[in-house]
């Protein structure tokens, strides 16, 4: 990576601005200053780059005349430490100048599925939403669920909610594909481990979806009593509202509003949402790849990523040796930072 020509952009830059200022041109110069702002960490970082490397070469240039033996130890030892800082170094500001995803800010949309394993795989969908919702918190991000559909022993058939947060989709949306779980479960009475699975798929609130219209008549709109998560108003009246939209068969249910008005609003939010992700993909086969990629067949082969009880381990099967393991304690208690960002260095854009 040429980090001289980022030197040179950035000196242009400050030129730029210079005669922006200069002449008056508000509108240039905030644009200007802008993306000189944007470069101005990374350039510290490249400079400090610069001199380490400036560094090395008069160390190296000390080590072929120094007759001293010790003080030459000394020497090759500072070269030793200085060539892992210049390592270091050379990883973060090549991470820093990554294209960012510009949906990474926006809220996140997560939907969790009960898949193999019956009960427990309900069960299993419930610690799973417990865990966001930890790791939201300690974020001070917003959990809002949508649609619930609770299981006999305190679990979800399926949990549709949003966590909003400034980068909560940009956190998150690794989370997307078939998660599974070995252990024994409380319905089991012989003790034996079981395996099931949940899938989860993460998408994007998008704030802008001026460019989707929805035609009346491509909606159908049903409304039903609200059941699990409603409060206090749960099954008095029929305010939680189910939107078909006709042409693509995507179906939004909301239940969690007091009222039929409120619940209709947001299921026409998260509707836009659905439509602008494909819209965002130019073809609705790809959103149906980008789902197949993330949820499967729910078949308990296929994984993302295996919470083991009896050995308190979480591996993610995306990641590589030391990397991919985690305490599953620590994990299943929202502690997800660092393993969110293990996926992020190895996945960003």
């Amino acid at each position: 990576m040429d980090f001289d020509k980022i030197l040179e952009k950035y000196q242009e830059l400050e030129r730029k601005l210079y005669e922006l200022s200069s002449q008056n041109k508000f509108d240039e110069l905030k644009e200007v200053a802008k993306e000189y702002e944007d470069l101005k960490e990374v350039v510290e970082k490249i400079k400090n780059f610069k001199n380490l490397e400036n560094y090395l070469k008069e160390l190296e240039e000390l080590s072929r005349v120094e007759k001293d033996p010790n003080l030459r130890q000394e020497i090759l030892d500072e070269i030793d430490l200085t060539k892992n800082k210049i390592k270091e170094l050379e990883s973060e500001i090549k991470e820093m100048l990554k294209p960012k995803d510009p949906n990474d800010e926006l809220n996140a949309i997560i939907e969790i599925r009960a898949g193999a394993g019956g009960d427990e795989a309900g069960i299993f969908a419930g610690d799973l939403f417990r865990m966001y919702s930890k790791y939201a918190e300690k974020k001070n991000w917003k959990v809002s669920i949508i649609d619930a559909h609770p299981n006999d022993y305190g679990g979800f058939k399926e949990i549709v909610f949003i966590v909003e947060g400034k980068g909560a989709y940009g956190k998150l949306k690794y989370e997307g594909g078939v998660h599974r779980v070995q252990r024994v479960p409380i319905t089991e009475a012989g003790g034996r481990i079981h395996t099931s699975t949940v899938s989860v798929v993460v998408l994007p609130e998008y704030k802008d979806v001026s460019d989707i219209e929805i035609k009346e008549e491509e909606l159908k709109i049903e409304t039903f009593r609200a059941s699990g998560a409603g409060g206090q108003h749960v099954n008095k009246t029929e305010s939680a509202v189910r939107i078909t939209h006709i042409p693509t068969g995507i179906v939004v249910s909301v239940q969690d509003e007091r009222s039929q008005h409120q619940n209709k609003a947001k299921a026409l939010r998260i509707l836009k949402a659905k439509l602008k992700e494909m819209k965002e993909r130019e073809k609705l086969e790809e959103i149906g790849q980008k789902r197949k990629s993330m949820v499967g067949t729910m078949e308990r082969a296929e994984k993302i990523r295996t919470y083991n009880w009896p050995q308190n381990r979480v591996t993610d099967h995306r990641l590589e040796g030391e990397n991919k393991n985690y305490p599953l304690d620590k994990i299943i208690e929202g502690e997800l930072d660092e393993l969110l960002d293990a996926l992020a260095l190895k996945f960003s854009l």
